[in-house]
């Protein structure tokens, strides 16, 4: 990769957005939890929720990945309260079309088109998916765990 290829990737917005990221203290009573990590490039996300009704109340989230998928967690974080499970999938499924040349995702996630940048290097993509990836994790924990 280039230095001129890096610069294009790794804009100011994004680096800002990767050093400011919402929802990293603990939630107090967390109803549901899960960790992913991405293969390929070692990214990890631990992600705690509180959920009422099937909505997100609480969120918090522990992130270990490059500026990508810092800035990812950051966007997220700061939309992800009061979604349903629909709704965050519906997020990670235009943010993966989006990645692959597709359109910017909906609002409240529209904000997701600073990573436009990042559709040329597909090894970047599981890092930037890993927050969403890991939140319907553990909406499904949860419903797991109310039918046992």
């Amino acid at each position: 990769m280039s230095d001129a290829d890096l610069m294009k990737l790794y804009s100011q917005r994004i680096l800002a957005l990767a050093a400011d990221m919402p929802h990293t203290d603990p939630l107090p009573a967390p109803t549901a939890h899960a960790d992913k990590r991405a293969p390929l490039c070692g990214s990890t996300v631990s992600v705690d929720l509180a959920l009422e009704n099937g909505r997100i109340t609480g969120y918090s989230q522990q992130v270990r990945a490059c500026a990508l998928g810092q800035a990812s967690a950051s966007i997220f974080g700061a939309a992800v309260i009061g979604c349903t499970r629909e709704q965050v999938a519906t997020l990670r499924d235009q943010l993966a079309a989006m990645l692959k040349g597709g359109p910017v995702p909906d609002a409240p996630f529209a904000e997701y088109e600073v990573l436009t940048a990042a559709r040329d290097y597909p090894n970047r993509h599981a890092s930037i998916l890993l927050t969403p990836d890991a939140t319907l994790a553990a909406f499904d924990a949860e419903a797991l765990t109310r039918t046992q």
